[in-house]
């Protein structure tokens, strides 16, 4: 059974960054894409960003240029890092991995940014 888990959610100030971490466990030998969604109280699901099992990597309109993903293979962990946040970007965060057999998700994790 794939397990993921969020880490590094909370409090950030406008204009702050954060940095979210997502661990994985269990069988991922047929993923083919990691990346992160967000939803906001309210408001539809919210693709962030993506890194594919080329390397190619893609972000959402609304952070691109503000966010960063990457991974650790060896640990089996990917990130989003994101800098200059603002209320907007206040959200549950979910990692998501892409496998052959479906995708699979983390429970989320909350990120609220205060003015």
């Amino acid at each position: 059974q794939v397990e993921l888990v969020e880490s590094g959610g909370g409090e950030v100030e406008t204009g702050g960054s954060l940095r979210l971490s997502c661990a994985s466990s269990g069988d991922i030998a047929d993923t083919y894409d990691w990346n992160w969604i967000r939803q906001a109280p309210g408001r539809n699901m919210q693709f962030v960003a993506g890194i594919n099992f080329a390397g190619t990597i893609r972000y959402g309109t609304s952070v691109k240029g503000r966010a960063t993903i990457s991974q650790d293979v060896a640990k089996r962990t990917w990130f989003l890092e994101m800098e200059d946040v603002t209320p907007e970007d206040t959200a549950l965060y979910t990692c998501r991995l892409m496998t052959r057999r479906g995708a699979f998700k983390g429970q989320g994790i909350q990120v609220t940014v205060s003015s």
